[in-house]
């Protein structure tokens, strides 16, 4: 199911959940600022999640709302994931969906990180 990508913050979301440790997860790495951990049921050979620890429903919530050092301490995060995975000799994507459209199935922002092979393009042409 899709979700709108809009406030107001759902705390029973997946990914609160995981962040209160009610549900497990394979991290990858944690610090004050992200969680990263290994998707369920990844779309290539290498793909995390890394979620912020504050309460944000998307991209947008988050650059608007989140502090200075929580937006640099989340980006440091993706960086030094993609890095410490050994991704950037081949490189990597990242995504975030947004709302509907974006196909946001959970509403907590969240990037995606995906590597370890060709990824092929971004979008089909239509």
């Amino acid at each position: 199911m899709a979700s709108s990508g809009l406030p107001p913050y759902d705390d029973t979301n997946i990914f609160a959940r995981i962040l209160r440790g009610e549900i497990p997860n394979r991290t990858v790495y944690e610090d004050q600022w992200a969680l990263a951990f290994h998707d369920i049921n990844p779309l290539a050979p290498v793909h995390v999640l890394v979620i912020p620890k504050g309460k944000y429903v998307s991209f947008a919530d988050f650059s608007a709302d989140a502090s200075a050092d929580e937006v640099a301490g989340f980006m440091r995060v993706v960086g030094k994931v993609a890095k410490d995975l050994g991704l950037e000799a081949q490189g990597y994507r990242l995504l975030t969906n947004m709302g509907e459209h974006g196909h946001q199935e959970v509403p907590h922002f969240h990037v995606h990180l995906f590597g370890g092979r060709d990824l092929g393009r971004m979008l089909l042409r239509r």
